[in-house]
C-alpha cells in the first residue's frame, strides 16, 4: 500500500519481499515467488553494490524545470554529471529542443559538519538555489552521511518551501536504506507523488501516462493512431506536466522495475487506473499489452486495426530475422523488467538464452496482480530460462558464466557489462533506449542490430588475444557462485 502522509517510503526487501541472491531456472524462480517461499541467498563475498541515490536522482534530475540538492559529501554527487549529458543528448527525442544546463547541486557536508548538523547549511543551500535558478520545485536527495547524523531533512524541506512559495521535496535514499538500487526509483517517485501530484480537478480521456527512462518517442508515434497522446513521466518533462498527470485515464510502465511504485500510487491515491500487462515486448505480450490499452480507453476496434496493420508491415521482416539468426545463442544482463523483456525479445527471434544475470527481482509489483509479472509471462509465452541468475551486479559471477558457456553474443542494459563479453571474443551489445525494443517494429530494429553485431565480430575476436582477464584460473574453475548460499546452485 502507499502511503503519501509518510515521508519515506518502505525498501523493497520489507515492501515486496525482492531478492538479490538466486541461481537455477527461471520457472523455479516464479514457481518460489508464486507459493511465498521465495529466500534471499546471502553472498558471503561481493565485489560491488549499486547505490540507489543515483537511482532516485534518475527520477528528479530531468524533470525540465526543476532543481537538485545532494545533501552529502560532495564526492556523492559525482556520478550525477551523467544525467547532464543524458538531458543534452536525448532530450532532442522528446521535445527539448533548447536543452538548459542541469540544475545540480551539493551541500558538501565536510567533517565537521558530521558531528555539529548540517541543516543549517542545508537550508542555506535551499535558499540559494532557488535564488539562482528559480526552480519550480526542488528536491533533495539525501545521501549515507547526512542519513548516519539524522539531519531533519523533512523539517527542513517543510520549511523551506513555505518561505519561498515552491514545493521542496525530501527523498530519503540512503545508499545504506537498501540492498536493492531499485529502492531509488520508489524513493525518487514517492517524494514526487507526494509534492507534485495534485488532485485531478477534470479527466483527459486520450492521455495515458508512460512512465520511462529517456528513450526517443516510438510509443507517442503509436498513440496518435489510436486517438491518444503520451505523458512522459519524468524525464524532460515539467513540473506543471507532473502535477497534471492525475488527469490522465490510464498509466503505462516502459519496465515496471522502474515505474512499479509511482504507477501503484497514481492509482490508489489519485485514481488512475494502471495497465497490468506486461509492457509490449515480443510479439505475445505486445497483442496482450495493446488489447488492454483498448478496452481501458473504449479503443478496441481501433487497437484491432492498428495491430494487424503493424503485423502486415513487420512480420515479413521479422520471418526473415528469424531465419537468420535461428539456434544463435545469446546471454543477457540487465534490470529485472527491462531484462525479462530482452529475453522475450531473443526468444521472438528464434534464439536461445543461454542464460541471464538479473540485477535483482521482484516476487510481485506494488499492483499485486501476478498479471504484471514479466518474467512469469516470459516463461508462459516461450519455455524456461536455464542460468536465470539474480545477481547484482557481481563481476566476478558474469566472468566466470562467459567464459563457461560462451555465447554467441551477450546483450546488455548498463555500461560497462559488455567489456567482459568482448575479453572473450564474444559479441557484445549495449543499447540504452528502453523503447528501441517495443512493439512489432522493435522486433525489427533489436533483430537487425543483433544480427548486424554478430557479423561485425573481428574486432572483439582480436581483442581476445591481446585483452588481460584480472580473475585468476582459480577463480574461473569454480562454480560461479560457491559464495552464493549454502544451498544447490543450480544447473552451471
Amino acid at each position: 500500500m502507499v502511503n503519501l502522509k509518510s515521508a519515506t517510503v518502505p525498501v523493497r526487501e520489507t515492501r515486496l519481499g525482492s531478492i538479490t541472491g538466486y541461481a537455477g531456472a527461471a520457472g523455479d524462480l516464479v514457481g518460489c515467488a508464486r507459493r511465498g517461499c521465495l529466500k534471499e541467498k546471502d553472498r558471503s563475498f561481493s565485489q560491488c553494490l549499486g547505490c540507489s541515490t543515483s537511482n532516485a536522482a534518475c527520477t528528479v534530475i530531468l524533470i525540465q524545470d526543476a532543481a537538485v540538492i545532494s545533501h552529502g559529501p560532495v564526492g556523492c554527487a559525482g556520478c550525477l554529471h551523467e544525467f547532464a549529458f543524458t538531458y543534452q543528448v536525448n532530450g532532442v527525442h522528446r521535445g527539448v529542443f533548447e536543452p538548459t544546463q542541469r540544475r545540480i547541486f551539493s551541500t558538501d557536508m565536510e567533517e565537521k559538519d558530521t558531528v555539529y548538523g548540517s541543516g543549517e547549511k542545508l537550508a542555506a543551500a535551499i535558499r540559494e538555489v532557488y535564488r539562482r535558478v528559480k526552480p519550480a520545485a526542488i528536491f533533495i536527495i539525501t545521501t549515507c552521511a547526512s542519513g548516519i547524523i539524522g539531519d531533519d531533512v523533512k523539517g527542513i524541506a517543510d520549511e523551506a518551501e513555505e518561505e519561498i512559495g515552491v514545493p521542496v521535496a525530501a527523498v530519503f535514499c540512503e545508499g545504506f536504506r537498501s540492498k536493492i538500487w531499485t529502492s531509488g526509483f520508489d524513493a525518487g517517485y514517492h517524494g514526487i507523488a507526494r509534492k507534485l501530484i495534485k488532485k485531478a480537478e477534470k479527466k483527459q480521456d486520450d492521455l495515458i501516462n508512460v512512465i520511462n527512462f529517456w528513450g526517443a518517442d516510438f510509443i507517442g508515434e503509436w498513440f496518435k493512431r489510436l486517438g491518444l497522446r503520451a505523458n512522459y513521466l519524468t524525464p524532460f518533462a515539467t513540473v506543471a506536466r507532473i502535477a497534471s498527470s492525475s488527469e490522465a485515464a490510464a498509466t503505462m510502465q516502459v519496465c515496471a522495475t522502474l515505474g512499479s511504485y509511482l504507477g501503484a500510487a497514481l492509482e490508489q491515491e489519485f485514481g488512475v487506473p494502471e495497465i497490468r500487462a506486461s509492457p509490449p515486448y515480443g510479439i505475445a505480450q505486445t497483442e496482450r499489452w495493446f488489447r488492454e490499452l483498448g478496452r481501458m480507453t473504449d479503443r478496441t476496434e481501433a487497437v484491432e486495426i492498428f495491430l494487424r496493420e503493424e503485423r502486415e508491415r513487420w512480420l515479413p521482416e521479422i520471418e526473415a530475422l528469424r531465419e537468420k539468426l535461428a539456434g544463435k545463442t545469446a546471454y543477457v544482463t540487465a534490470g529485472a523488467s527491462h531484462g525479462h523483456s530482452l529475453l522475450a525479445l531473443l526468444k521472438e527471434l528464434g534464439m536461445e538464452p543461454r542464460g541471464a544475470a538479473i540485477f535483482h527481482h521482484d516476487p510481485l509489483y506494488d499492483n499485486g496482480d501476478e498479471a504484471s509479472d514479466t518474467l512469469q509471462n516470459v516463461v508462459r509465452d516461450y519455455g524456461d530460462i536455464p542460468r536465470y541468475t539474480v545477481c547484482n551486479k557481481q563481476e566476478f559471477e558474469l566472468v566466470n558464466v562467459l567464459h563457461r558457456i560462451r555465447p554467441d553474443i551477450l546483450l546488455a542494459r548498463h555500461g560497462g557489462m559488455t567489456l567482459w563479453g568482448a575479453k572473450f571474443g564474444i559479441p557484445s551489445l549495449l543499447i540504452g533506449d528502453e523503447h528501441f525494443g517495443m512493439g512489432y517494429q522493435g522486433l525489427v530494429q533489436y533483430g537487425k542490430r543483433i544480427l548486424e553485431t554478430l557479423e561485425n565480430d573481428e574486432f572483439v575476436k582480436n581483442f581476445e588475444k591481446h585483452a588481460v582477464n584480472p580473475y585468476t584460473r582459480w577463480w574461473l574453475a569454480q562454480d560461479p557462485y560457491v559464495f552464493l548460499g549454502e544451498e544447490d546452485a543450480g544447473d552451471n
